[in-house]
């Protein structure tokens, strides 16, 4: 018996199959920010893929929003950190040039065929031949509403108009004896949705655009653009029918009951449906003053970092084909909310009461092309807070705010070349 254990286990060893080979594991890293949907989400994928693929373990890892780019930052430079990382769509032009993250295999991400299969907006993710990242999920904005305050002022269905929006929000509005708002009719707030509804959706339904077709130059100091700044400012100035700043943050305000009309995108799903005694439904963005319909799309994204080589390269490109496909999507929008980022996969959510007006709202969306996310956000929120708050006239805020960024986009755009 022992010498034929003895032989078994020699032979077992020759053919690589003794029990150190059994065991041999790939083991990589995955981080994102931490938002609690997106952790459970990720977790349940961890655990199928994990199934599917027992020679490959992956360690997830979570930071807070404020802490996650710079986190990021410090680690792959210095050998540690991720494999597999998440970033938002807009700071790949950072990652790339900063060499955080590498090019897709392209024998396994073949570009022409994530251009067939994925939304039209995730081509922004490629560079030459290859694509850098790609999402298991898509944003899209819409109108939430609150049906109490609705029905309590009179109102049978949620606007399709701006000038129907302005209307409803003014009778959901609430002011007490002092002149203090307690209800607003709509929230607002450049820190939160709004800097991306009057880039990609009100300056549009003006008529305008806000920059060219490729990004670089800023196309918005207009006529359109005028009016579609003025229109936005005078929900406060003129309507009064909402305060920037209103309890802080526009979607704590929503939650709380406290307002009629709150601009969010498909991630706030999740949240609302565990708060406790609100009534909410979801509608399309209204349509600008001649019909014109738009939406900003945007996406988080996963990409393999430069960290990952050899065997954690492989084991990075196997996760993120797991981690992009339909099975993963699916379980995305049950868990968090977001839109599957292939059509394909998002034919049932398009009927949802819920989904619905999103996955509509993808079919007219622009997803801005971005140099620098976080500084072109700062200057839309300067351009509002000099008209709310100091007192600046529509045309030199916004001629300003055009000015400052259009220095931004050449400094990064003649850095880049």
């Amino acid at each position: 018996m022992a010498i034929w254990r003895t032989g078994f286990l020699a032979a077992a060893a020759a053919l690589g199959l003794g029990a150190g080979a059994a065991r041999a594991e790939v083991t990589i890293e995955y981080w994102q920010y931490f938002f609690q949907a997106r952790v459970t989400a990720m977790d349940q994928l961890i655990e199928r893929f994990e199934a599917q693929n027992p020679g490959i373990k992956i360690v997830h890892t979570h930071f807070p929003y404020a802490d996650y780019r710079t986190k990021v930052a410090a680690a792959i430079p210095a050998g540690e950190g991720p494999d597999v990382v998440q970033l938002f769509y807009g700071w790949l032009n950072d990652y790339v040039k900063a060499g955080l993250i590498q090019p897709l295999p392209t024998d396994r991400f073949d570009p022409a065929r994530i251009e067939a299969e994925f939304f039209p907006m995730v081509r922004a993710m490629r560079i030459g031949e290859a694509f850098w990242a790609l999402p298991t999920a898509v944003r899209a904005l819409a109108l939430f509403y609150n049906e109490r305050l609705m029905q309590q002022a009179g109102i049978a269905a949620p606007p399709q108009t701006l000038d129907e929006l302005v209307e409803m929000a003014r009778k959901m509005t609430v002011v007490d004896g002092a002149g203090n708002v307690s209800t607003v009719g709509i929230t607002t707030g450049m820190t939160a949705q709004d800097h991306h509804w009057l880039r990609e959706v009100l300056i549009r339904q003006f008529g305008g655009a806000p920059y060219s077709d490729d990004y670089r130059t800023v196309t918005y100091n207009s006529d359109a653009g005028r009016a579609a700044l003025a229109w936005y400012v005078a929900l406060e100035q003129e309507h009064g029918v909402t305060r920037a700043g209103f309890m802080d943050e526009p979607q704590a305000a929503f939650r709380a009951g406290r307002a009629g009309f709150h601009i969010d995108g498909s991630f706030r799903i999740g949240a609302l449906q565990g708060e406790r005694g609100l009534r909410w439904g979801v509608a399309e963005l209204p349509a600008g003053p001649d019909g014109t319909r738009s939406n900003y799309a945007s996406y988080w994204v996963n990409a393999i970092t430069s960290k990952a080589q050899g065997d954690k390269r492989e084991a990075a490109a196997k996760f993120m084909e797991f981690i992009t496909s339909d099975e993963a999507m699916q379980l995305w929008l049950e868990v968090v909310g977001e839109l599957p980022a292939k059509p394909s996969a998002g034919t049932k959510a398009a009927d949802d009461p819920v989904f619905g007006p999103f996955v509509r709202g993808l079919d007219y969306g622009h997803a801005t092309i971005f140099a620098d996310e976080s500084g072109q956000r700062q200057i839309f929120v300067d351009m509002v807070n000099r008209i709310l708050l100091e007192g600046a006239s529509v045309a030199d805020s916004l001629a300003a705010a055009a000015a400052a960024e259009q220095a931004l986009l050449d400094r990064y755009y003649g850095a880049s070349n």
